[in-house]
């Protein structure tokens, strides 16, 4: 009640309180991985600030902010649904909201009640588990087989040092390179881990490869000139997509075979006649063969 000397008989005056402070996540184009939020597994955001006499409104929590990469999802940890999806710069979510502050008794005076002695209390703040997913955001995904020469590509065509050696799975995590096109042009491209058969069921790692490839303009299918098929590895490698999201079918696609230093011109042109019907290029990262066409191929069709 106010308090006022020569003020016999002071009315309420409770203030308001101040809302808890908000969780949010916020887009960082600077941070690549999550890695820096793995030994933060508790965010708290400020209470709010109780209301006081004189009217006075409590002062907001503190919010916080949780910068992330690009491509990130939020997913609740009980349900699986997906709460939003980071993908520009500087964007930001609420992630969760902090309780709204409680009412002063000068809320509810009334003609019958001008004393009121209650107040309404703030709500609570949510709380909860979230699942926070990185889907690497790329314009070209490199798809393939183990051992296929990815690695050994981005390294050619990009400054980027990805672990290239002579044995499966050596890409265990997804790795990005800028590639310099004419007239200070650039485009970026991402080495995805080699994909096996069955990986849309989980061999191999491929649920946590696949979803990578989700988030690129475009795939580009790496197969080396001394597999046994070409074409049956193609549509092995096109299936794995369509069972784990058909949605994937619907990007351009390109075809590379690498490793063509072994093969002769009468070989490539058998050979070129069983590749399935998308644009496709004989290259060689070892000796640089088909690199430049390479690189002329993906940039019209990124911009076709």
């Amino acid at each position: 009640m106010h308090r006022e000397k020569f003020v016999a008989q002071g009315g309420p005056d409770g203030g308001d309180g101040g809302r808890g402070g908000h969780i949010y996540l916020k887009g960082n184009p600077q941070l690549w991985t999550l890695m820096h939020l793995k030994y933060r597994r508790h965010v708290f955001a400020e209470d709010g600030v109780a209301g006081s006499g004189c009217r006075s409104t409590g002062a907001d929590g503190a919010d916080r902010v949780i910068e992330v990469p690009l491509g990130t999802i939020a997913r609740d940890a009980e349900t699986g649904e997906v709460l939003c999806e980071i993908t520009s710069e500087n964007e930001v979510v609420i992630l969760r909201s902090g309780g709204r502050g409680g009412l002063g008794n000068w809320n509810f005076r009334t003609a019958t009640n001008q004393t009121p002695r209650f107040s309404q209390p703030g709500e609570e703040g949510s709380e909860g588990w979230v699942i926070l997913e990185l889907k690497i955001l790329a314009d070209v995904g490199l798809v393939g087989f183990p051992n296929a020469g990815k690695s050994t590509l981005l390294s050619v065509v990009t400054s980027a040092k990805p672990k290239i050696a002579d044995y499966a799975f050596t890409t265990l995590e997804p790795n990005l390179g800028i590639v310099e096109y004419r007239d200070f042009k650039s485009f970026v491209i991402a080495d995805i881990p080699g994909i096996i058969e069955g990986a849309h069921e989980g061999k191999g790692l491929g649920l946590r490869f696949l979803r990578h490839i989700e988030r690129n303009s475009m795939l580009l299918f790496l197969i080396p000139a001394d597999a046994s098929d070409i074409g049956n590895e193609y549509e092995v490698l096109l299936n794995e997509l369509k069972m784990y999201n058909p949605e994937l079918l619907d990007k351009r696609r390109a075809l590379a075979i690498s490793k063509c230093d072994l093969l002769d011109d009468e070989l490539k042109m058998e050979i070129a006649k069983d590749l399935p019907d998308i644009p496709h290029l004989f290259i060689s990262s070892l000796t640089n063969i088909g690199i430049k066409e390479l690189k002329d191929l993906l940039w019209k069709e990124l911009n076709s």
